[in-house]
C-alpha cells in the first residue's frame, strides 16, 4: 500500500488503459477518482474497487463539465491531488485525404486540449504544495509516424510536446511529470479496427496488456521523491 494517503484522477478510467492504471492506483492504496464518459462502466468499476474509488461521469471535451467535477473533486481532497493519469483519448484512423477537418478537431479536442484543460486545473494547487506527478499516456505514435494516423499522431505528438514543456517549467518544484508511451495495447480501442483480420496491423495476441502499462505508471509514481521518471517506451518483447 504504498500509495496509502494521496490521491489519483484517471481519466478514461472505465476500460483498457485507463482501468487497469485505476485499479492498480487503489490496489496500491491510492484514493482514486475516476473520470470517463460511460457512467455505466465507471461506477460498476467504483463498486469493484471498493471505498478507495469514486466514480465522476465527465466528457473531458466539454470545459463546463469538466470545471464542475474538479470543483468537486477539490472541495474532496482540500484543494489538491497527488496524481494524475491523462490518459482518455480517441483513436481515429484514416489517411489526412479521408479525415473531415471536424474529425481532425475533435481528436485534438480529446487527446491534446482536454489533457491541457485537466492540468491546467490541477498544477497551481501542485505548485502551492510542492508536489505533484503528472502522467501524460502517449503512444508509439508520439514519435514514429504511420499511415492513416494524421489526426492521431499530431494529437499525440502535441502530448508528447505538452509534457516536455511542462517537465521544463516544474524542474526543481517537486512535481514530477511522466510521459508512458506504449506500442499497440490489446484494448476495446481495437475494435472497429479488427487487428486480427486488418493487413497492416499486429495481432492482438502479440500486443501489449493493458496491466503491463499499469505496472509502468505506478512504478514511476512510487519512485522516491527526489527522482524523476521522464519517459517511459513499452514494447512487446
Amino acid at each position: 500500500m504504498v500509495l496509502t494517503g494521496r490521491s489519483a484522477l484517471v481519466t478514461g478510467a472505465s476500460r483498457g488503459i485507463g482501468r487497469a492504471v485505476a485499479s492498480a492506483l487503489a490496489l496500491a492504496g491510492a484514493r482514486v477518482f475516476l473520470l470517463a464518459r460511460s457512467a455505466t462502466d465507471l461506477r460498476a468499476l467504483a463498486a469493484q474497487l471498493g471505498a478507495l474509488a469514486s466514480a465522476h461521469p465527465c466528457d473531458v471535451t466539454d470545459a463546463a463539465h469538466v470545471d464542475a467535477v474538479m470543483a468537486q473533486l477539490f472541495e474532496q481532497t482540500g484543494g489538491s491531488l497527488d496524481i494524475l493519469v491523462n490518459n482518455a483519448g480517441t483513436f481515429p484512423l484514416a489517411s489526412i485525404a479521408d479525415t473531415p477537418p471536424a474529425l481532425f478537431e475533435q481528436t485534438l479536442a480529446a487527446n491534446l486540449a482536454a489533457p491541457f484543460r485537466l492540468l491546467h486545473a490541477v498544477l497551481p494547487a501542485m505548485r502551492a504544495h510542492g508536489r505533484g506527478h503528472v502522467v501524460t499516456m502517449g503512444s508509439a505514435a508520439d514519435r514514429r509516424i504511420f499511415g492513416g494516423n494524421g489526426a492521431y499522431s499530431a494529437s499525440k505528438f502535441g502530448a508528447r510536446a505538452l509534457h516536455e514543456v511542462l517537465r521544463e517549467e516544474c524542474a526543481g518544484s517537486g512535481i514530477r511529470t511522466t510521459l508512458v508511451s506504449p506500442a499497440a495495447t490489446d484494448t476495446p480501442i481495437w475494435d472497429p479496427v479488427d487487428p486480427d483480420n486488418t493487413p497492416g496491423f499486429p495481432p492482438r495476441a502479440s500486443m501489449l496488456h493493458p496491466d503491463d502499462v499499469a505496472d509502468a505508471v505506478i512504478w514511476a509514481v512510487t519512485r522516491p521523491p527526489h527522482v524523476n521518471v521522464d519517459e517511459l517506451r513499452i514494447s512487446r518483447a
